[in-house]
Parts: structure tokens; C-alpha cells; sequence
């Protein structure tokens, strides 16, 4: 029984690193893809995760199944195309911490992925499945991605998704926002950012748009992640705030996704379907959750990045002090 499967984009972010002798940028492999960083996060937090998607048959990706085999998560789902390599992406960083992309997937391993080349009995045997939006910028994987999410949901499966938009993937910003809306219905757990929260809502009140997702789409637990201003939640009809940690942060990539660990490590740790939390539970999920972000950001790259749950205590320890 794994306690968590996520399908979806396994990729090298090329992040930057200074520059050599003669003024050049450098860039330092790192391995990433936001379903994979959420399972890594896990996995350093001792929980057992799978994970399901496609690389090349390339050093690149070689070098990525390595990686989360090190990071003791299941890759038995993940398949090595001989045809397409590995997706890469090139991070950008400004002098806040704050990173943009450059992808090079024209097309890019993951997103041939196909669904019969995914063995549903891994998702059937997990506790919550989790998906994101990069996987359904092309077919086949697009159909592979909701195909999977539906049998997840159908079998009883706390089903986790977050949006994760990166516009120049798509064809336009109404295709990213129809297929990113496909996977709402499946959704018992949504984690978005507030910039994707206005985009696919319309709405800049956190309030009344969340009461819509919820209503509209029967998620029962949204999280709102908000940078360093930290995250807005909603279960059911409460609605809560709470701070982000002040750090000194070095790359931000990844964040998002230690965040979303933290929040279904929560998940996992009560033992319950999100809709049965109780309102403590998810204000503890919430400051969990801003701590594992925030220490995350400290670091370089997105899996290197996840921390260990010795270092989220240790970060809780200084606040405190």
C-alpha cells in the first residue's frame, strides 16, 4: 500500500549556479517536475509514495529514475520512452528568490505518456493520488492524466490537484484554462496559487471564490497559497489565514509543491477523509505546511530542496525562540 501516487511531469530544472571566468552564466543540473518534488517531499517525511510518468531513454533521464530511487520513491510507473528525451527547463531567478521557466518539450517525454502504459493497481493501492495541470498541455498524456484521476476518484481514492500554470506551455491562455477546469471535479484536495486562483475563478476575493470551487466543483479542502504572505484556507464554510515564516530565501522553485507534502502529510497523519477535518486540524495542516515551504526555499532546486522533518522542527524552534 503506498500512502501516496502522483502522476505526472519528471524533469531537469537547469537552475542558475553564477558565472564562469569569463562573465558567462552557469547552470547546475537539478532534478524536478512538481508531482515528483510533492512525492519527495513525502518521502523525506517517511511516507510511501509511487510515482507514474515518462522520461527518455537519455543520461537526463537515467539520471532522474535514479534520483527518486534514492529518494526511496516507487518507480515502478515510470516508463522510459526510446523515441522522445528527457523534458528539460531552465529556471530564472530574481533578486527576491523568485523564478521563472524556460521549458525545452517540443515534445518532451512526459507528455507522451499514455494510458495504457499505466498500471492502475498502483493508484488502487494508495491513500490519495495526486495529479497537476502540466500533464494535460498534450495528448496522449492529457487523457492519461484525467483517465487516471476519474479511476482514483471511482475507487474511493482521496484525490489531490494543483493547477500549477505555466502559460507558455499552452496554446493559449482559454485552452489552459478549460483543461485546467477539467480536473476540478476530481479534486478532494486543491492547492493554487492566488495568481492561478484569479485566473481560473475570475475572482479576486478569497473568499467568495474559494465558496464557488467548492460549491461548483465538490472539492472539500482548498488551500491558497499566497508566497511570502503565506495561505488562505477553506473547509466547508470556514475560512481561515495564516501567516507565511520569514527566511532567507535563496530559490523559491519548489515551494509550492513542499507545501502541498506538508498538507497531505497532514492528510495522512489523521487518518481521514479531508471533509471529516476538523477545523484545528486544518489550521495545524496550515502552519505545517507554510513551515515546510518556507524551509524549502532556502535551498537550491526543487527535489534537492525538500526537507527532512528534522529540519521543519528546526525551523519551528528559531521561530519560537
Amino acid at each position: 500500500m503506498y500512502d501516496v501516487t502522483a502522476l505526472g511531469e519528471l524533469l531537469i530544472d537547469f537552475t542558475p549556479n553564477g558565472t564562469s571566468g569569463n562573465g558567462r552564466s552557469l547552470f547546475e543540473q537539478n532534478p524536478g517536475g512538481a508531482p515528483a518534488n510533492v512525492l519527495v517531499a513525502l518521502s523525506k517525511l517517511n511516507k510511501q509514495t509511487a510515482f507514474i510518468g515518462k522520461v527518455g531513454n537519455d543520461q537526463f533521464g537515467h539520471y532522474l529514475k535514479k534520483v527518486m530511487v534514492d529518494h526511496k520513491v516507487d518507480t515502478s510507473g515510470l516508463v522510459i520512452s526510446q523515441d522522445v528525451n528527457t523534458t528539460l527547463a531552465f529556471v530564472h531567478i530574481d533578486e527576491d528568490g523568485d523564478r521563472s521557466f524556460s521549458f525545452y518539450r517540443k515534445p518532451g517525454a512526459d507528455m507522451t505518456l499514455d494510458s495504457k502504459e499505466i498500471d492502475k493497481s498502483v493508484i488502487k493501492n494508495s491513500r490519495i493520488f495526486h495529479f497537476g495541470s502540466l500533464s494535460m498541455t498534450h495528448e496522449p498524456a492529457a487523457s492519461a492524466t484525467l483517465d487516471s484521476a476519474k479511476y482514483a476518484m471511482e475507487n474511493g481514492i482521496i484525490v489531490s490537484y494543483d493547477p500549477n500554470l505555466r502559460l507558455p506551455l499552452w496554446s493559449s491562455p482559454e485552452d489552459a484554462k478549460n483543461m485546467i477546469i477539467k480536473g476540478l471535479p476530481y479534486a478532494d484536495v486543491l492547492k493554487i496559487s492566488e495568481e492561478e486562483f484569479q485566473f481560473i475563478t475570475g475572482y479576486t476575493d478569497l473568499v467568495k471564490g474559494t465558496d464557488y470551487l467548492c460549491k461548483e466543483y465538490g472539492i472539500s479542502l482548498v488551500f491558497v497559497t499566497r508566497g511570502k504572505q503565506g495561505c488562505f484556507y477553506r473547509i466547508k464554510n470556514f475560512t481561515g489565514s495564516k501567516e507565511g515564516i520569514k527566511v532567507a530565501a535563496v530559490d523559491t522553485t519548489g515551494a509550492g509543491d513542499a507545501f502541498l507534502g506538508g498538507v497531505l502529510y497532514k492528510i495522512l497523519e489523521a487518518g481521514v477523509r479531508p471533509s471529516e477535518l476538523k477545523i484545528e486540524e486544518v489550521k495545524e495542516m496550515a502552519a505545517f505546511a507554510n513551515r515546510v515551504a518556507a524551509a524549502s526555499t532556502t535551498k537550491k532546486g526543487g527535489i534537492p530542496s525538500m526537507p527532512f522533518l528534522s529540519e521543519i522542527e528546526e525551523l519551528l524552534n528559531k521561530k519560537m525562540s
